[in-house]
């Protein structure tokens, strides 16, 4: 019956990172896997929420108290109208927000600009609509914009480009001269652009989120999508928007209702209580993330990892493998669990490029099977522990070693 499944179905393969996070289960190892948060979620957020619930917000519902609320945001942040009524479109996670825009705006055979690498939902979502991935490598390990790789890569089919910024699984925040780029690129060729910008609280060294919409020009073609899930570490809550032109939100609203529905209604009333979180509540969540990643940067660095890039955002670090390790990136990610309990993603899910296995294995792109992800998003106890179990497969030299 396999037959039966449509091409787009066939297309799509299991998600690493949530197989992954499945074996960490069944193992009872350390997940540094999956972007969730394994600490509490702030508790006003939580009480709104059991309060939205006793209160009987229990049934379909749209918010608009978190229409206008975004709208607002977008005012203070981006200097740009928004119009809570028409521009706004409340979906289940910034996942469904993604997909629904994608549907929107896609048929077939029409191209999707890709940074390399990326999150593995994108391609699959393109895909199901019957679009082209188009991938545009970043170069390591500053993973930076080859501006003539991104212009080479715009044909007269391309009708979107996908930015994710800050960047899983690097942590790469786009600076302005390559956001003018993008934008610039845009404009001239008519293009639009969807960004997901889920980590747009999570950035550090003082670095500023600075969204593509609020280039000359974007406002009127790009669709916006983000979420709740990781600045309030409520993942499971599935409360995502995507804030666009009135006429794309409008058809993203259409397929979320024939999607979902609606999102969940009591976390959308709690929604509210987030979004109206203090200045200080960020600065806390910037400052907390901010020691996790130095703390995971020198304890990898110190069993061997090459650390070329610190994250400059989301909370993931993108790591090579030591010099002297001879595995792939899948075959130390599995010894790694079986060895130390630990469970990572190799970094070689999040490449996309349409490579040979000889054409991988040979420069420029050999890089794709030595990186690891590691998720920071875990709690004082949980990274000390991983550093522990790490720190027992060192040899007497201080080298990492895997059997």
């Amino acid at each position: 019956m396999e037959g039966k499944l449509s091409r787009a179905a066939k297309k799509i393969v299991p998600s690493s990172i949530q197989g992954l996070s499945h074996l960490a289960q069944r193992c009872n190892a350390i997940n540094l896997a999956e972007g969730f948060p394994d600490f509490s979620a702030p508790p006003h957020i939580k009480n709104a929420a059991i309060s939205a619930i006793n209160s009987d917000f229990n049934q379909y519902r749209n918010v608009q108290g978190v229409c206008d609320y975004l709208a607002k945001m977008m005012k203070e942040r981006n200097g740009l109208d928004i119009d809570p009524l028409t521009d706004v479109a409340i979906c289940c996670g910034q996942s469904e927000a993604f997909a629904a825009a994608i549907f929107a705006i896609i048929d077939p055979g029409d191209e999707v600009i890709l940074f390399d690498p990326s999150y593995e939902s994108y391609e699959g979502c393109v895909a199901m609509a019957g679009g082209v991935p188009i991938h545009v490598p970043l170069d390591p390990p500053q993973w930076t914009l080859d501006s003539s790789k991104l212009l080479g890569s715009f044909s007269e089919r391309t009708k979107v480009v996908v930015l994710n910024s800050p960047h899983n699984p690097t942590g790469k925040v786009f600076t302005i001269g390559e956001l003018e780029i993008i934008a610039g690129e845009c404009c001239s060729r008519n293009c639009l652009a969807i960004t997901d910008e889920v980590y747009e609280h999570i950035t550090y060294d003082n670095l500023k989120h600075i969204s593509l919409v609020s280039f000359p020009g974007m406002q009127e073609r790009t669709i916006l999508t983000s979420s709740l899930s990781k600045s309030f570490s409520v993942t499971g809550w599935r409360i995502g928007w995507a804030i666009a032109p009135t006429f794309l939100a409008s058809a993203i609203k259409n397929i979320h209702v024939r999607l979902t529905d609606c999102a969940p209604a009591p976390f959308q009333e709690a929604a509210l209580s987030a979004l109206r979180s203090p200045p200080e509540y960020f600065e806390s969540l910037r400052s907390d993330y901010q020691s996790k990643r130095d703390y995971i940067v020198n304890f990898l660095a110190g069993v061997g990892f090459k650390i070329e890039f610190i994250p400059q955002g989301s909370f993931f670090l993108f790591a090579e493998l030591p010099d002297n390790c001879p595995l792939s990136d899948v075959e130390f990610v599995e010894k790694l669990i079986l060895e130390a309990g630990v469970v990572a993603v190799p970094g070689r899910g999040f490449f996309h490029a349409n490579l040979s296995s000889d054409e991988i294995s040979n420069l420029p792109y050999s890089y794709q099977k030595r990186y690891i992800r590691f998720a920071f998003c875990k709690s004082d106890t949980t990274l000390t522990l991983a550093a522990e179990k790490l720190g027992k497969l060192l040899d007497a030299k201080g080298h990492l070693v895997l059997h």
